[in-house]
């Protein structure tokens, strides 16, 4: 005799086991998964190899819900590159608590150049301006140079800032993102050694700097007015 009893829903339907079960988070707890999820995959694959579906799959939620917190790819992108940035900046400033400036910079430049190599192709779009030429993307990289531009200068050991400083480090500071980016695509230093290059080179470019400051303030003086005999 044949049962009346129709089989449960849970028996009859696709398990879809390749799927992470749903969590309830707040909105804060969701958006920082979101945006560590963006960070795991755009480090390691282009804008263009990231869909929308395959992030909201990998969160355990619905593509309507993921687009709740970014209208579209790109806000979504846009907000993984800023939140990159603000982690390299923060990792490579944490050095407060070591006492010699030497030391500090090598620290700083040791952990900077750890999170580039971790996250090798977030860095690379953030440092060649993202998606083409994204305003967006493109103001990210210079309030991220304007902080470490910031750091340099108060940290620098000279009792004046003339603007020649502040061009030599602003230099210094392209110089960096420019031998990273050569860097995590060639790999021909260890990191040890790109560090103690970056590191060495700064001192010098300090002092050129005040050199050409104090020849520009002894040109723009002129020459010393005659005493009337």
């Amino acid at each position: 005799m044949l049962s009346s009893r129709r089989p449960s829903r849970a028996a009859t339907s696709p398990r879809g086991d390749n799927k992470p079960p749903r969590q309830r988070l707040d909105l804060d707890a969701r958006r920082a998964q979101l945006l560590a999820l963006g960070l795991d995959l755009f480090s390691h694959r282009a804008y263009d190899d990231v869909s929308i579906d395959e992030v909201a799959q990998a969160a355990g939620i619905s593509k309507g819900l993921l687009y709740h917190y970014f209208p579209t790819k790109r806000d979504f992108y846009i907000a993984v590159i800023r939140e990159a940035a603000r982690e390299l900046v923060e990792r490579s400033l944490a050095v407060d608590d070591v006492p010699e400036p030497a030391e500090r910079l090598r620290t700083g430049l040791d952990a900077y150049l750890a999170y580039v190599e971790r996250q090798g192709i977030t860095y690379a779009a953030i440092f060649r301006g993202g998606i083409g030429s994204d305003a967006e993307v493109l103001a990210i990289i210079e309030e991220t140079r304007s902080r470490f531009l910031e750091k340099l200068l108060a940290e620098a050991p000279v009792a004046e800032r003339p603007p020649a400083l502040r061009m030599a480090l602003r230099g210094w500071i392209g110089f960096v993102e420019a031998t990273s980016l050569d860097w995590i695509e060639r790999h021909e230093l260890d990191r040890a050694s790109l560090r103690d290059l970056l590191a060495d080179l700064l001192p010098e470019v300090v002092r050129l700097a005040m050199v050409h400051a104090g020849a520009a303030g002894a040109g723009a003086a002129g020459p010393a007015a005659e005493t009337p005999a």
